[in-house]
């Protein structure tokens, strides 16, 4: 309904509910009841805190560089919610919110983000993969992913988040062009949060929209309100059906926007306005959620201060046992890079090991 008519150099985006909380209801995914939203909503809640303590921690000097979420909540939790635990999540470096969603506990997250390359440590049950810090080569793994996937006769598909700054890089061409070729159950979810850190989306590409990109390749490209949980769900459910059933991928632009620096490394201040920001606070995709639920006499005040009270409890015992766990060794520090350690690597260790052995 929303991907096989759309047409992403004409169509407006899909969008179910607006800025004011209303719905158009013959849109409605019916999976999406009042109770399953309110449950969505406390997620979002719950990443949107913990981004909030990380960057605290980050000020402090009690955690490293971070890549804020605040804006992309929608995006993410919607999205994932679409999908089957057998599914792969593979991201880029902002996607706490999916990654948590699908499994990974938001200890592991915040230990990465601390240096420690034990956050990376997924169960094996977990189908997330690590964090991917070079822009835009996650998209090729998840290729490969779903490809097996398909090869093996299994109905798993694989989601890839990426910003709108990575579909300037090859890789993210080469993984189209690959996953058009062979049909993969592969789901390209392109955050575009309008700025590939200070460049804005309209020195990235001269093309109208991202998703039209998807038409070079030979499959669908759809361009949603990301600020829209309705929505992103709705896109992101048929986009999977159509992928387990060997129809191949779907290029999801999902239109948002990042209230927060890129990383706090950044300062967004330097290339836009105070205006632009606030311009787009009206969309924020949980004050559309509150407005929804409080029309339903799900949502108030009280509701908000009961949840976030109970989430700061669990997010201060969260932080207590990361910063309990044990700093990483030296080793591994070199150790995770690869299966085995190069001969490169070796020297390089034992060079660091001297030259600190002869400061102390």
């Amino acid at each position: 309904m929303f991907i096989d008519t759309h047409n992403p150099f004409t169509d407006p985006m899909v969008q179910i509910m607006d800025s004011e909380g209303k719905l158009s209801e013959s849109l409605r995914p019916a999976e999406l009841d009042d109770k399953t939203v309110q449950n969505l909503y406390e997620k979002m809640v719950f990443v949107r805190m913990a981004n909030e303590r990380a960057l605290k921690m980050q000020r402090q000097g009690r955690m490293g560089t971070y890549a804020s979420i605040e804006g992309e909540e929608a995006a993410q939790i919607g999205s994932e919610f679409a999908t089957q635990k057998t599914d792969w999540i593979v991201p880029a470096f902002r996607e706490h919110g999916a990654m948590w969603a699908h499994g990974v506990p938001m200890d592991l997250i915040f230990q990465y983000w601390r240096g420690s390359e034990n956050g990376s440590c997924h169960r094996k049950d977990v189908r997330v993969l690590p964090v991917s810090i070079p822009v835009g080569s996650q998209m090729l793994h998840a290729v490969g992913i779903s490809w097996a996937s398909k090869m093996r006769g299994e109905k798993d598909v694989a989601l890839t988040y990426f910003g709108d700054g990575a579909t300037s890089e090859g890789d993210f061409h080469e993984a189209m062009n690959f996953a058009g070729v062979y049909k993969t159950p592969t789901i390209f979810i392109c955050e575009n949060n309008q700025y590939a850190i200070s460049t804005p989306r309209a020195k990235q590409t001269a093309s109208k929209t991202i998703a039209q990109k998807a038409l070079a390749y030979g499959f669908p490209g759809v361009i949603v309100d990301g600020n829209d949980l309705f929505a992103m769900y709705a896109v992101t459910k048929e986009a999977v059906e159509r992928a387990r059933k060997g129809e191949g991928p779907t290029l999801i632009e999902a239109y948002t926007y990042r209230f927060g620096d890129h990383t706090t490394s950044d300062d967004a201040t330097k290339y836009r306005t105070k205006e632009e920001v606030e311009a787009w606070r009206p969309k924020n995709p949980m004050r559309r959620l509150q407005l929804y639920l409080s029309s339903k006499k799900m949502w108030d005040e009280k509701y908000e201060a009961a949840l976030r009270e109970k989430f700061t409890k669990e997010i201060d015992e969260m932080v207590a046992r990361v910063e309990a766990a044990p700093d990483p060794t030296l080793d591994e520090l070199f150790a995770f890079t690869y299966a085995e350690m190069t001969q490169e690597q070796k020297m390089q260790l034992s060079g660091l090991k001297d030259y600190l052995a002869r400061k102390q």
